[in-house]
């Protein structure tokens, strides 16, 4: 399709004042994203808004919202897209999202029913997150990144883990987190209780522990992370079995997310096809 017939097929809607009641749901994102959207969330930058607009995304776009300089390259992506398509300048979007925008790419994203955890659990080999008290957007977003790498089935949070569609950890995850499947469960007790059902093996990622590379070959397991400085409660890990990451000595830990993909990398590098091994 030629740019001309793409502009036509799209037809953006140029928008100059902040106060149009159509830029309503982007309204001061940064507060907002803190207390809820009532079901909507942000998705920022392009490669974002290209996850959110494929075939890989879960969830539908609501509008998207862009600097007229940035709709060119995004014209593609934008064809097949029946949502409104808004442009306005970098100050007009600056103002209505309440800090400066500098990617000049929004759009707003529609969510659907939370996942029923044990749905998420294929039949046959299996391989799962489970996140304990995870409060940091960065670290969340990029443990899903991991996930999608790593070929994990799903993730699982518990209800102290923040959320994986604020703005920030969609893009630290590179909107990963609107394609891993996820899924909410009351406690760490719970992820066990679910790990019984379906006869995951509950491996607890701790410093000091067993070498994780002496762990055999695991085909269903599900990988419990918690959150720094506190790490995984002793009850739930006495319950599970207890990796490390050998380190050079005067250190302890890594960041929860890096440990993350070292752990999922040694759980599921052998799921992945011999040529998408980077």
């Amino acid at each position: 399709m030629r740019r001309a017939e793409l502009a036509t097929a799209l037809r953006p809607i140029p928008i100059d004042d902040p106060a149009d009641p159509r830029l309503a749901p982007y309204a001061a994102i940064r507060e907002r994203d803190l207390v809820g959207r009532q079901g909507r969330f942000v998705a920022e930058g392009e490669v974002v808004l290209r996850v959110l607009l494929s075939g890989r995304s879960r969830f539908r776009t609501e509008s998207v919202l862009l600097a007229p300089e940035r709709l060119p390259a995004l014209e593609p992506a934008l064809a097949a897209c029946d949502a409104p398509v808004y442009l306005a300048a970098r100050p007009v979007m600056s103002a209505v999202a309440g800090f400066p925008i500098h990617r000049g790419v929004l759009a707003i994203g529609r969510g659907g029913p939370v996942a029923d955890p044990d749905a998420l659990v294929p039949d046959g080999p299996a391989l799962l997150v489970g996140l304990v008290g995870l409060t940091n957007h960065d670290n969340v977003g990029g443990l899903f990144r991991n996930a999608a790498a790593f070929g994990a089935d799903g993730v699982l949070m518990d209800a102290a883990t923040c959320d994986p569609l604020y703005r920030k950890a969609i893009r630290v995850s590179a909107g990963t987190s609107l394609t891993v499947p996820f899924g909410r469960v009351p406690d760490g007790a719970a992820l066990l209780d679910l790990c019984a059902r379906h006869a995951l093996v509950p491996v607890a990622l701790t410093p000091g522990a067993e070498d994780i590379a002496a762990l055999p070959p695991l085909p269903r397991a599900l990988l419990l992370l918690g959150t720094e400085g506190t790490g995984l409660p002793e009850g739930l890990m006495a319950r599970a079995r207890r990796v490390g990451i050998p380190m050079a000595p005067g250190v302890d830990s890594l960041n929860v997310a890096v440990a993350g993909a070292v752990a999922l990398h040694r759980l599921g590098g052998g799921r992945l096809p011999a040529q998408d091994r980077a």
